[in-house]
C-alpha cells in the first residue's frame, strides 16, 4: 500500500513507512487524485475541495505549486502525475490506494455472498474483514473542511457502513452473530438513526442469547427516531422486534445448507445506490420544498413525483441533491437507475433495472425471475411495507417506469425525464414539476462557485451577460465556467465576446465534443417524429422568440392541426415552452441549434421555408390591415398562400395578434436581403397595424427598410407607396416638413403610374399630401389636392379607397373652415362602408363630424356624436385616435362651459397620450400641452 485515505491521508514513498505530507491542502490534492485514479481532475474540482465556495485569487498558482511538490513526493513510487489541458491525472496501480482496494475487496465479497452457500459466505466474511481493517478512523480526517470534502467523506462512509452491514448479516447467517455485536454497537453509537444497523444488532444480540439487550437497543432507537425525526420505527426494526419477542431459538449456529432459491438472506440488505452528491449545486430551494411536499417524510402527495425540463436544466442534479438530503428518512435504502431515455443505443430495459433492484434488495441471483412480469411482482413484494426511496433518472416513457415504482406506502419515487410522460401523470397520479432554467441570481451564483467570487466581483456586468448567453442553463454555465477556469488569462468579457457570435456559441458550449448543449439537444432531436423534427428545423427561419400554430403551419405547408401536433411534441420534449394558448417560446440556444439543422438542408428547401413564412405574414397583415383600414392597395395572391389566417375577431384581437408577432415581422422586414420583393410588400402590409398600435418609430424603421428593398427591385410604384406611408408616420411623429417632402415624392412617383393600381396609389398619395398641406396652412392648395384625390378614387371603383379619400377631404375642409363640406364628406365616407365592423375610417369620419357640427346648435345632437365616437374608439382600441378624440371632446365640453367634465376627459386623454408616446418612441406636442394645461389649473 502506498496511499492511505481511510483515516488521515498518508503516503509511503520509500521503505521507511507511511508519512503525512506537509500541508493539508497538498494532502487534499493527493487524496482527490488518488480517489479518481486514472481520470482527469479539473482545476475547479481542486478549488472546490480546497477552498469551497470562495477560492482566493492565487488559487491556480497555489495549485501549481502543490502539484510540483507532489511530483517530487511520489518519485520512486509506481505513481505518475500527468498534466492535461483541463487539469491533472494520477496514474498507477489501484491496489496501492487503500480506498480503491477497499472497493475491490467489497465487490469480490458481494460476488461470493451472492452464491448463497456456506463456503462462499465464509470467503465473503474474510474479504469484508480484510476490507474493514483498512479503515483507521474517519476518511480524509486531516483535510480542509469544505462541502466537497464532506460529500466525499459521506460517500466513503456509506460504503463502509454497507460493508459492515453485509459482514454482520453474513455472520448472522453463519450463526456467529455474536462476533458482530461489538462492531455493530460502535456503529449504532455513531449512526443510531439508521434502522437497518439497529435491526441487525438486535438480531445478533438475540442470537448471542442477549434478548434483553436486543429489546433495549430497540427502545433506544425508537426514542431517538421519535425525538430527532418525528417518525416511528419502520418495517426493518419492527420485524427484528417481532423476532426477538417471538422467543425463537436464534442461538444455534446455522450449519452449511443449500441456498433457498425463493427466500431472502437472513440479513436484510440496505441499498445505497444514489450517485455522488453534486458539489456545485446552487439554488432550487422552491423546487426542493416541492419535492419535500410530494415525496418527503411528511408529504401531502402520494409519493410519486415527475421532474421534467429542457436539456441541461439540472433535473438529475436537483433530484440527486434532494435525495441525499432526505436519505435518512428512507432507512430501508435508496435505489437508483439510469434509464438512458435518450441514449442513441436505446433506453434501458426495465427488466434489467428490476433485476438490479432485486439484487440490491438482497434477492440472490438464482431467485431473480427471468421475465419482467415476475421480477415486477417480486419487486412489489420486496418494497411493500418498507421505506425505500427510488430515483429513476432520464426515463424514456411511462411504460419504462411503470414496473419500477415501489409498492409500499412508506416508499417514494422521483422520476426525471426530458419528455412530458403524460401517461405517468394520468395513469399513476404523478405530481409534475416543470424545471425551468435557473433564475438570474442563481445562475451568477453557479458561475461564482465554479470560478471565484473575486473574479465575478471584478466583472459583474459581464458575468450577468454570460449567464444570459448560456440561457441560465446549469450545463451551459458549467461548461462556460470550465472554459474560463482553464484559461486564467481570459476575462469573463473575453468569453462573452466569443459567445456573442451566434455562429460559434454552441460549439464553444460543447465540452471537448463529448458532452455539451449541442450533444444534449441532438439526443432529444433524434427522439422526435419526422414532422416535429422538420418543424424544429424550419423554425430557424423564424426570427422571433415565440412562434404560434398558424406560423408553424405555414412553415410546414400544412394545416393547423398538423402544426399543433408537431408543436405539442416539441413542447413535450421541452424544445419549446408554452407561452400562451397556441403560442410557444423557445430558448436562444434551441434557436441556434435549429439554425444548425437548417444549414444542413439544401438551399431550395431553405428558400422555400423563408418564402412560406414571408407569404404567411403578408397575407395575415393584409387581412388585418383591411379590417382596420379598408381600401388598401392589394399585392396579389402570394406564391405560397397559407391554409389558415388569424381569425377576424375585431380590431382589438387583430392588434393583440400583431403585438405578439411584431418583433418577428420587424426583423423579417429589416433583415431580409435575399428577397426584397417580399420585404417591401411586408412593410406596406404592416402599415395599418403599426399605426393602430401606436408603434410609430418601429413603423418608420420598417418603411425605410421597405423603401430600400423596393429600390433594389426597381419598383417605382412600390417606392411611391412607401413614401406615402412614410409621410403618414412622419406626420404622426409631428415632423411635418419631412412628412411634406415624403408626400411630394409619393405623388411624383405615382403620377404617371398606369392602370387601376397606379391610380389607387396616386389617389392615396394626393390625399396624404392634401392633409399635410392643410396642416401647414395652405388651405386652397390642400382643397385642390383633396378634390383630385377624391376624383381619382371614384375612378378606381373601390368604395373603401373612396372612403379613405373622403375622410382626408373632410379633414382638409375642416381645417379650411368649411364645416358643411367637412360634415358632408365625413358622412359620405361612412355611408360607403358597412356599419360593422367599426374601422379606423368610421372613427376618423365620426371625429370629423363631431368637430363639424355647429358649436352653438342643439347640444343633444353634438353630445350624441361625441358619445358614439368615444364608444367606437373604446370598442376598437385604437390608442392614438382615442387620445385625440378625448382631447377634442374635452375642448367641446369647455366650449359648453362644462369644466368639471372637461377636466376628467383631459386627464384621461393625457394618460392615453402618455401610453401612446411610450409605444411611439416620441413625446408628442399633445402630451406637453395637456400637462401644461392641467398643471396650470387649480386642483379640485
Amino acid at each position: 500500500m502506498r496511499i492511505r485515505l481511510l483515516g488521515p491521508v498518508e503516503l509511503r514513498a520509500g521503505t521507511d513507512g507511511f508519512a503525512s505530507l506537509p500541508g493539508a491542502q497538498r494532502r487534499a490534492i493527493l487524496a482527490l487524485l488518488a480517489l479518481r485514479l486514472g481520470r482527469v481532475v479539473g482545476v475547479d474540482g481542486f478549488c472546490e475541495l480546497l477552498w469551497g465556495e470562495r477560492p482566493p485569487a492565487s488559487a491556480r498558482a497555489a495549485l501549481q505549486g502543490h502539484v510540483a511538490a507532489l511530483r517530487k513526493a511520489i518519485a520512486g513510487t509506481p505513481f505518475v502525475l500527468h498534466t492535461r489541458s483541463s487539469g491533472y491525472l494520477l496514474a498507477g496501480p489501484a491496489e496501492e490506494v487503500d480506498a480503491l482496494r477497499f472497493d475491490a475487496l467489497t465487490a469480490r465479497a458481494a460476488g461470493q455472498a451472492g452464491l448463497g452457500d456456506h463456503a462462499a459466505d465464509a470467503e465473503a466474511i474474510a474479504l469484508l474483514e480484510q476490507a474493514l481493517r483498512l479503515w483507521r478512523g474517519e476518511a480524509l480526517a486531516d483535510l480542509p473542511d469544505t462541502p466537497m470534502r464532506a460529500a466525499v467523506v459521506d460517500q466513503l462512509g456509506e460504503a463502509r457502513t454497507a460493508a459492515v452491514l453485509s459482514w454482520a448479516g453474513l455472520r448472522l447467517r453463519q450463526g456467529s452473530g455474536a462476533a458482530a455485536v461489538p462492531t455493530l454497537e460502535q456503529n449504532v453509537r455513531t449512526d443510531g438513526l439508521r434502522e437497518e444497523l439497529v435491526a441487525l444488532l438486535m438480531r445478533c444480540l438475540h442470537q448471542a442469547g442477549r434478548p434483553a439487550d436486543a429489546l433495549s437497543a430497540y427502545h433506544q432507537a425508537r426514542v431517538r427516531l421519535d425525538h430527532e425525526l418525528g417518525i416511528r420505527p419502520g418495517p426493518a426494526l419492527q420485524a427484528a422486534l417481532a423476532e426477538v419477542l417471538s422467543g425463537d431459538d436464534a442461538e444455534a449456529p446455522v450449519t452449511a445448507r443449500p441456498a433457498d432459491p425463493a427466500g431472502p438472506p437472513a440479513a436484510p440488505r440496505v441499498p445505497r445506490q444514489l450517485p455522488r452528491r453534486p458539489v456545485d449545486f446552487v439554488g432550487r430551494e422552491p423546487e426542493g420544498r416541492w419535492l419535500d411536499r410530494e415525496c418527503g417524510p411528511e408529504r401531502a402527495g402520494d409519493g410519486l413525483a415527475l421532474v421534467v425540463g429542457p436539456a441541461g436544466a439540472g433535473k438529475s442534479a436537483l433530484v440527486t441533491a434532494w435525495a441525499h438530503r432526505c436519505a435518512p428518512h428512507f432507512p430501508d435504502g435508496q435505489l437508483f437507475a439510469d434509464l438512458r431515455g435518450l441514449d442513441p443505443a436505446g433506453p434501458a430495459d426495465p427488466a434489467a433495472a428490476l433485476g438490479g433492484f432485486l439484487r440490491a434488495l438482497g434477492v440472490s441471483e438464482a431467485a431473480v425471475p427471468a421475465d419482467r412480469d415476475g421480477r415486477a411482482a417480486l419487486y412489489r413484494d420486496r418494497t411493500r411495507g418498507r421505506r425505500v426511496l427510488v430515483v429513476l433518472d432520464d426515463a424514456a416513457d411511462a411504460d419504462q417506469v411503470a414496473d419500477l415504482l415501489p409498492q409500499g406506502p412508506g416508499c417514494a419515487a422521483v422520476v426525471t425525464s426530458r419528455g412530458s410522460l403524460e401517461g405517468l401523470v394520468a395513469a399513476d397520479g404523478a405530481a409534475l414539476l416543470r424545471l425551468a432554467p435557473l433564475p438570474g441570481t442563481d445562475a451568477v451564483r453557479l458561475l461564482e462557485r465554479a470560478l471565484t467570487p473575486d473574479r465575478l466581483r471584478a466583472e459583474p456586468a459581464a458575468a450577468t451577460e454570460l449567464a444570459g448567453l448560456c440561457d441560465h442553463l446549469p450545463l451551459a454555465l458549467r461548461i462556460a465556467a470550465a472554459r474560463l477556469a482553464t484559461r486564467p488569462d481570459w476575462t469573463i468579457a473575453d468569453l462573452v465576446a466569443e459567445l456573442a457570435d451566434e455562429q460559434t456559441r454552441l460549439p464553444v458550449l460543447d465540452a471537448d465534443g463529448a458532452t455539451g448543449v449541442s450533444t444534449e439537444l441532438l439526443l432529444t432531436y433524434r427522439r422526435l417524429s419526422p414532422g416535429a423534427a422538420e418543424l424544429l428545423t424550419l423554425l430557424a427561419v423564424h426570427p422571433g422568440r415565440e412562434v404560434d400554430t398558424l406560423t408553424s403551419a405555414a412553415l410546414l405547408g400544412a394545416d393547423p392541426a398538423t402544426a399543433r401536433q408537431a408543436l405539442g411534441e416539441l413542447a413535450a420534449h421541452h424544445l419549446l415552452t408554452g407561452a400562451a394558448p397556441g403560442r410557444y417560446g423557445r430558448a436562444e440556444l434551441v434557436r441556434l441549434f435549429s439554425a444548425g439543422l437548417l444549414a444542413e438542408q439544401p438551399e431550395p428547401r431553405r428558400r422555400l421555408a423563408r418564402e412560406r413564412l414571408l407569404d404567411y405574414y403578408q397575407a395575415a397583415l393584409s387581412y388585418g390591415g383591411e379590417l382596420i383600414e379598408p381600401g388598401q392597395v392589394g399585392f396579389g395572391t402570394p406564391a405560397h398562400p397559407p391554409r389558415a389566417l388569424p381569425p377576424a375577431g375585431g380590431i382589438r384581437s387583430t392588434l393583440e395578434w400583431f403585438h405578439a408577432e411584431e418583433p418577428a415581422i420587424r426583423a423579417l422586414i429589416t433583415a431580409t436581403t435575399t428577397d426584397p420583393g417580399r420585404a417591401w410588400r411586408l412593410a406596406l402590409a404592416a402599415g395599418p397595424l403599426y399605426y393602430a398600435s401606436s408603434r410609430f418609430t418601429d413603423w418608420l424603421t420598417c418603411l425605410r427598410a421597405g423603401g430600400q428593398a423596393a429600390e433594389r427591385c426597381g419598383d417605382h410604384l412600390a417606392a411611391a407607396q412607401l413614401y406615402g406611408a412614410r409621410a403618414n408616420v412622419l406626420l404622426g411623429l409631428e415632423r411635418r416638413q419631412e412628412a411634406a417632402e415624403a408626400a411630394r415624392r409619393a405623388v411624383a412617383g405615382s403620377e404617371s403610374a398606369p392602370g387601376p393600381e397606379g391610380r389607387s396609389v396616386h389617389a392615396r398619395s394626393l390625399a396624404t399630401q392634401a392633409l399635410i398641406t392643410a396642416m401647414l396652412g395652405s388651405a386652397t392648395e390642400a382643397t385642390r389636392l383633396a378634390s383630385g384625390a377624391a376624383a381619382l378614387a371614384v375612378e378606381t371603383g373601390d368604395p373603401g379607397r373612396l372612403a379613405v379619400a373622403l375622410v382626408h377631404h373632410g379633414w382638409v375642409s375642416l381645417l379650411a373652415g368649411d364645416r358643411q363640406g367637412a360634415l358632408r364628406q365625413a358622412r359620405e365616407a361612412r355611408e360607403l362602408l358597412p356599419a360593422r365592423p367599426v374601422t379606423s375610417i368610421h372613427l376618423w369620419s365620426m371625429l370629423t363630424e363631431a368637430h363639424a357640427l355647429p358649436p352653438y346648435g342643439r347640444g343633444e345632437t353634438a353630445d350624441l356624436a361625441w358619445h358614439q365616437l368615444l364608444a367606437g374608439c373604446e370598442e376598437a382600441g385604437l390608442l392614438y385616435l382615442q387620445a385625440i378624440a378625448e382631447h377634442s371632446h374635452a375642448s367641446y365640453l369647455l366650449s359648453r362651459g362644462r369644466e368639471p367634465e372637461a377636466l376628467d376627459r383631459l386627464r384621461s386623454a393625457l394618460e392615453r397620450f402618455q401610453s401612446h408616446d411610450r409605444l411611439a418612441g416620441v413625446r408628442s406636442e399633445f402630451t406637453s400641452s395637456l400637462e401644461e394645461s392641467l398643471n396650470s389649473r387649480p386642483a379640485r
